[in-house]
């Protein structure tokens, strides 16, 4: 009942029904699209967009889009095939795991292990103070894991 609700509201209001739609859209394009696409491409992009009949899929990356935009026609043809009424698709690189996994501080932290940690401890008190490498190690210690 609570999904039948917010179904109704948001299809009650002129501009929520509109991105309801647009939403629904999307999402009935990303299941035709799915279908189509090889599962190794398809995992690996998604529908972001559609509008005045373009498609705008995002791939994970440059090798992803690259066998995407080979495929165009025939991803085309099938769209029509499935009842979408598809008149171009533009593929864009939007790499989306890499994004979510970096921090928002810079640097991932390095993992160092105990072991690994106390033998650049000692490597570094060995080298001498004006010594780069030092302080580079000093900094590896400091900000591992």
């Amino acid at each position: 009942m609570a999904a039948h609700s917010l179904d109704a509201y948001l299809n009650s209001a002129g501009g929520l029904a509109r991105l309801s739609a647009h939403a629904g859209r999307l999402v009935k394009l990303q299941r035709v699209f799915e279908k189509i696409a090889p599962s190794y491409l398809a995992a690996s992009s998604r529908v972001a967009n559609f509008k005045l009949g373009r498609v705008v899929i995002h791939a994970d990356s440059g090798t992803v889009a690259a066998k995407l935009r080979q495929m165009l026609p025939s991803l085309l043809g099938e769209f029509s095939l499935e009842g979408a009424e598809v008149t171009e698709i533009q593929i864009k690189v939007q790499p989306i795991h890499a994004a979510m996994q970096q921090k928002p501080g810079g640097m991932p932290r390095a993992s160092v292990s105990a072991p690994a940690k106390a033998g650049l401890e000692r490597l570094a008190t060995d080298l001498p103070e004006d010594s780069p490498l030092k302080e580079a190690l000093g900094r590896l210690v400091r900000n591992s894991r």
